[in-house]
């Protein structure tokens, strides 16, 4: 009987991709970047490919590799900035880097092969300045890209930086020599908030994990992932009693305190400790003293817990469900440090149809 274990629901992944590519009205260029954000890079990529996406996005060489041994052919964009000692790696890939450097972008040049050119519109993180494209135009006419693009830097807020972002970019656009057959911009929170897509694909991220760039957006996520773990102890404490490291929590009364196997070493963060809740039998339980490595405690005093019952840290029981927003908010993380930080000694379930997988 397994202890503790993460369930990933495929058929939820793909049903937020299709509500993406339906809003934006073009196909989808999915992230499946960072281990696809913590529930499986290569999974996620094969589910996501019913959905017919131009291709996939992933952030290092490694990543893309992942993808090609499992049988992905179609397009993979390596979004980091690369190294010219990378470039080999990137060819017998089969990848596809995002340049923004001239002097790398002068080496790609050589192979012969595609990438796309990285615009800056004021994330300050990657690519060539807005402002600078009209310098490097001869370096862009001899070195052609097939793509080209931005990345919004807070397209999940109702402000002007979207507008401001896609003024530079068409100031980029219009720079070139010629306009590339593919423009993208928009990760999931941009479509969230305005559609249909002017672009020729949109590049949704945690949107397809279960998690909306906003509250009361035009299309809502539906939740991917679970966390589950079986009560390995039980055991009633007297007032006053403590429990866990640094006696963070004292007992009120006669209480019953149940031991589950799963801490912050599984990826149920420590900042959780004295905030987090839990699912037990459709009731909130709440964490009680701090988050172990391996263990947390939980207060199951008005409750039925008996050995071996299921509690569901994150993800849906019965009629509540605790998403990865929720968890974010109590722990003061974000909804991407959630998912990422799940850590693999958890074994995961796969479910698609009818069938499902227990993977390593």
């Amino acid at each position: 009987m397994t202890r503790a274990w993460v369930e990933i629901d495929l058929d939820a992944l793909c049903r937020n991709g299709a509500a993406v590519a339906a809003r934006a009205g073009v196909p989808l260029l999915p992230m499946v970047k960072a281990d696809g954000y913590g529930l499986g890079g290569l999974r996620a990529a094969l589910a996501l490919d019913r959905l017919d996406p131009w291709g996939f996005g992933v952030a290092t060489v490694h990543e893309g590799d992942e993808l090609r041994r499992g049988g992905i052919t179609r397009p993979v964009i390596v979004f980091t900035p690369i190294l010219r000692n990378e470039i080999d790696a990137l060819r017998r890939g089969d990848l596809t880097p995002a340049l923004g450097d001239p002097a790398v972008i002068e080496s790609w040049a050589r192979t012969g092969r595609p990438w796309h050119l990285q615009i800056d519109t004021g994330m300050s993180r990657a690519g060539m300045r807005w402002d600078l494209v009209a310098e490097h135009r001869a370096l862009l006419a001899r070195a052609r890209p097939d793509g080209v693009f931005t990345h919004f830097h807070s397209a999940e807020l109702d402000d002007a930086s979207r507008d401001e972002q896609e003024q530079r970019f068409a100031q980029a656009l219009a720079a070139l020599p010629d306009r590339p057959a593919l423009v993208h911009a928009e990760n999931g929170p941009a479509v969230e908030r305005r559609a249909p897509s002017r672009w020729s694909v949109c590049r949704p991220g945690i949107f397809l994990y279960g998690v909306a760039g906003f509250e009361g957006g035009a299309i809502a996520p539906d939740p991917v992932v679970s966390m589950r773990a079986r009560i390995v102890e039980l055991r009633t404490i007297r007032d006053g009693e403590s429990v866990s490291y640094d006696a963070t929590w004292r007992a009120s009364g006669t209480r019953r305190i149940a031991t589950v196997p799963v801490g912050y070493a599984d990826g149920y963060q420590r900042s959780l400790s004295n905030r987090g809740e839990a699912l037990l039998a459709g009731r909130r339980i709440a964490v009680t003293g701090r988050v172990t490595m391996d263990m947390t405690m939980f207060d199951v005093t008005d409750t039925d817990a008996d050995l071996g019952d299921v509690v569901t840290l994150l993800g849906r029981q019965g009629d509540d469900v605790v998403t990865v927003s929720e968890m974010a908010t109590r722990a003061g993380l974000s909804p991407y440090e959630i998912l990422t930080g799940l850590r693999l000694r958890l074994p995961r379930r796969y479910a698609e149809g009818a069938r499902e997988v227990v993977a390593a």
